[in-house]
């Protein structure tokens, strides 16, 4: 390990809070936030440091079909693995430097982002901003939550959900490519179920017309059980690997049809997606291994 992200890169961390302009507090009116160049150019260093040679997209034909279809009209997913913060920065930087359409790709995603990314430190907000996203209130941040006591909050968790929905129906049939992580949380190695997959999931799947399945393998910036800014910094070859386009309705079909038994359909269809997606894992880090021992 090089330390953490506070110690590895805190001349970088100065610079993106004295270039950032993001909002730190979510309104029903600042659901979509643009990306920011000069911060992404400031985390585009921070990335290629941490990014061992062989670091690669893999898979990039298959994100070219699926921008043809975004650009002809058609509503796009992008379900990628999420074990740190970082795996939006991999497939960003990966796929502009990948040739290609890698550029136009990276341009066109647009990422689905819980709020505490932008409420909760103010030094992961601005780096989050450096991407366009769509904010969300994950329905998980209330599930505590008292009818009574927290009517307010709950007010404005739909409040914001539903302008955010607005907001995807808008972007989602001009050409853009919506980027979920279906876990909505990063991969914590002590909690087994932080690798589940959400099950409004589902929703999107259903409203989706193609996506791509994309696994993410290598680690350079490692979960703790303390604040972001503490997370392990290391350098790894990472490999970003796209599936093939995939229908969103034939998908859903044939999960539906082997789940006719199970109670909870939505479950059902996140587990099924989540299960692909290991698979993609498992058989990329085989040939990941092969390049680290080399």
């Amino acid at each position: 390990m090089l330390g953490t992200l506070t110690t590895v890169f805190g001349e970088h961390i100065k610079r993106v809070m004295q270039t950032s302009k993001v909002t730190t507090v979510v309104t029903e009116d600042n659901v979509y936030q643009e990306g920011d160049p000069n911060v992404l150019a400031i985390l585009d260093e921070m990335v290629e440091h941490l990014l061992l040679p062989q670091s690669a997209l893999i898979g990039l034909k298959n994100l070219e079909e699926l921008l043809e279809k975004a650009e002809s009209g058609k509503a796009c997913l992008l379900l990628v693995e999420h074990y740190s913060n970082m795996d939006l920065s991999f497939v960003s930087l990966l796929a502009r430097k990948a040739g290609g359409r890698g550029k136009d790709i990276a341009n066109s995603i647009i990422a689905m982002a819980g709020m505490k990314l932008n409420e909760d430190n103010p030094v992961v907000a601005a780096f989050t901003g450096a991407y366009n996203k769509i904010v969300i209130y994950p329905s998980r941040y209330l599930q505590d939550a008292d009818p009574e006591k927290d009517k307010a909050e709950i007010m404005r968790s739909n409040a914001i959900n539903r302008a955010a929905m607005k907001s995807l129906i808008r972007h989602k049939y001009k050409g853009s490519l919506i980027l979920v992580f279906p876990s909505g949380t990063r991969f914590r190695p002590w909690e087994p179920d932080s690798k589940k997959g959400v099950r409004e999931i589902d929703s999107y799947i259903r409203s989706f017309d193609y996506m791509c399945f994309v696994a993410v393998n290598g680690e350079t910036l490692h979960v703790q059980k303390t604040d972001m800014m503490n997370d392990a910094v290391s350098k790894d070859i990472i490999h970003v690997t796209a599936g093939p386009v995939v229908n969103c309705n034939e998908f859903r079909d044939r999960v539906l049809a082997a789940a006719a038994d199970e109670e909870d359909k939505k479950q059902a269809v996140a587990d099924a997606l989540m299960e692909e997606l290991e698979k993609m894992h498992v058989a990329a880090e085989t040939e990941r291994l092969k390049l680290l021992k080399a």
